[in-house]
């Protein structure tokens, strides 16, 4: 019995502009927040809850990093690892709305917002991305730029 196909992975050529993907939703857990914090961002507000509680926050937070991290997880899990992407070119416009508290599940949002021919092999693909949690309305935006393959002609 044969396995079935992957599907193949879309070219600049297949996207939209104006197109919206939902990218799931994430758990951050407070061991999560510390063990991220200690390693690539150790402030006292990551890493420390006495620290932490006597900031305005009143728990641990994440690190800004460490929410960028989660979306480009969900981003990738559910739609630039079905693109035939190149790499990354520029990470603009980065917004942290709120924190991030323990045990806070976040949900994504993708939108291609420009699609732009800049080689005859591959495009520059704008995207506009969102994370948000129940507590609050948006937790994180961002406009990331990718190269994506083209069809050859």
């Amino acid at each position: 019995m044969l396995a079935p196909s992957r599907p193949e992975r879309l070219f600049a050529d297949d996207l939209i502009a104006g197109e919206q993907h939902d990218l799931g939703s994430y758990l951050v857990t407070g061991p999560e927040i510390v063990a991220f914090a200690r390693q690539w961002d150790p402030l006292p507000m990551h890493t420390d809850d006495q620290a932490s509680t006597a900031t305005h926050f009143g728990a641990i937070i994440a690190s800004g990093v460490h929410t960028l991290a989660v979306f480009q997880r969900l981003a990738v899990t559910a739609v630039y690892s079905q693109w035939q992407i190149i790499a990354g070119r520029t990470l603009r416009d980065v917004q942290f709305c709120a924190p991030v508290h323990a045990d806070t599940r976040l949900h994504g949002r993708l939108t291609v917002s420009a699609i732009t021919d800049t080689h005859p092999r591959w495009s520059r693909v704008r995207t506009c991305g969102a994370l948000w949690s129940t507590v609050s309305n948006e937790i994180l935006t961002v406009e990331i730029d990718s190269y994506v393959r083209r069809r050859h002609p």
